[in-house]
């Protein structure tokens, strides 16, 4: 069976209403600071006080209390997804795949828990 190789990189990620004002409250009470924020994907990510480990806010109208979905580093996005399915993990669509940026992939737990695998394009091309 395949196996899946992780990196170093964790994820948190979740859905808020202003992107900017969600960023802004972190860098003014926790000291964070903004590592990437991009409208066009409505994304932005900071950095954390553990190294590997940021924190991920999209765009979403209503965002969900309790809405926050690890993304695990992986590798190879495609061969970790397959080696996955091969264990049957439950996934969530096509790998969606940024050029140049990223692919992740939406999977989920035995309860129905989201999880996303994601490769980044910027530390290892495609």
């Amino acid at each position: 069976m395949a196996t899946v190789t992780f990196t170093d990189q964790i994820t948190l990620s979740l859905t808020v209403r202003n992107r900017a004002a969600t960023s802004k409250w972190f860098q003014d009470h926790f000291g964070l600071e903004e590592l990437f924020s991009n409208d066009e994907m409505g994304w932005t990510e900071l950095s954390t006080m553990t190294p590997g480990v940021t924190l991920g806010f999209a765009d979403a109208d209503e965002p969900s209390v309790g809405n926050c979905v690890p993304v695990f580093g992986v590798e190879d996005c495609d061969a970790a997804r397959a080696a996955l399915e091969e264990r049957d993990v439950r996934f969530d669509g096509e790998t969606m795949h940024m050029p140049g940026m990223a692919k992740l992939a939406t999977f989920y737990d035995p309860d129905g828990n989201a999880f996303m695998i994601a490769q980044d394009l910027t530390r290892h091309p495609d």
